[in-house]
């Protein structure tokens, strides 16, 4: 039987890819239709038509909001749905610009979160972030284990946080999904580097000139891929710690594999 945690990786690995295809390939479901009439006859922050916020919550978000425009200048809009879509209704009734960020959650897909962006947003926090943001927070096991609120709560206040220190290239924090998978690759890494310096002739103790000629294949999976979303997203040492003990074992058991499958040999007198 698969284990649970091994399948909540795996699923929010396919979540990440599906998001990226939804983003680049896909219209923005808030803007595809016009039903005006679903919007309130009063301008409020947030339109809650799917009833995913508790009212203490949605009134606490709306002063958020406001709070955060009035200081920061930037527009930040929450919309849910679930059988219908304001669509384009929303951009005049906001009065949505380049300085615009409007969330969209519709339980109806397997990714609850989307999001319509305007152009000076890019400029501090580029598209990477959004698919980022979209998969970690929108994904079918975060909603399950967080609920429709706090899915749009905490993406609100990443969004919030990167803002106001100037930008992020990508989403704080390390979820234990995205940890283990850099854990994976410190691994392999270090088994490419342990295969590569074995000896080739009995004079050498380590073929450093192998390990420097695949060095682009080991430093992109130890380097690129197992150290770089760490130290971005975390400033947390044990996930680093751990990932170099990862590619230290794999170094190890590659490079010492030779001796280990060597036959004992025997004792008998001939």
């Amino acid at each position: 039987m698969q284990k649970p945690g091994l399948k909540r990786f795996f699923i929010t690995l396919v979540t990440c890819v599906l998001s990226l295809a939804i983003l680049v390939f896909s219209p923005k479901p808030a803007l595809a239709v016009n039903n005006p009439e679903l919007l309130p006859e009063i301008v409020t922050p947030v339109v809650d038509l799917a009833n995913f916020l508790p009212d203490p919550q949605e009134s606490s978000l709306i002063n958020e909001i406001e709070t955060f425009e009035q200081e920061t200048g930037w527009k930040l809009r929450v919309l849910t749905q679930y059988d219908r879509s304001p669509g384009r209704a929303v951009i005049n009734f906001w009065g949505l610009d380049d300085k615009s960020i409007l969330l969209v959650a519709d339980s109806r897909g397997g990714n609850i979160l989307s999001f319509s962006i305007g152009d000076d947003v890019y400029e501090l926090l580029p598209r990477t972030f959004w698919i980022e943001l979209q998969a970690r927070f929108g994904n079918m096991y975060y909603v399950r284990d967080n609920g429709e609120n706090n899915a749009i709560m905490s993406s609100l206040n990443t969004v919030k946080g990167c803002l106001v220190k100037g930008g992020c290239g990508v989403v704080p924090g390390l979820p234990r999904e995205q940890w283990i998978l850099t854990l994976i690759t410190s691994i392999v890494g270090g088994l490419v580097f342990g295969f590569a310096g074995i000896p080739r002739n009995k004079d050498q103790v380590f073929a450093w000139q192998w390990v420097l000629i695949i060095s682009p294949l080991w430093g992109i999976l130890f380097i690129a891929f197992g150290i770089g979303p760490v130290v971005t997203r975390t400033s947390d040492w044990l996930p680093l710690f751990r990932n170099v003990m990862g590619f230290a074992l794999g170094v190890l058991v590659a490079y010492l594999s030779p001796l280990l499958n060597q036959p004992t040999p025997s004792n008998t007198n001939t």
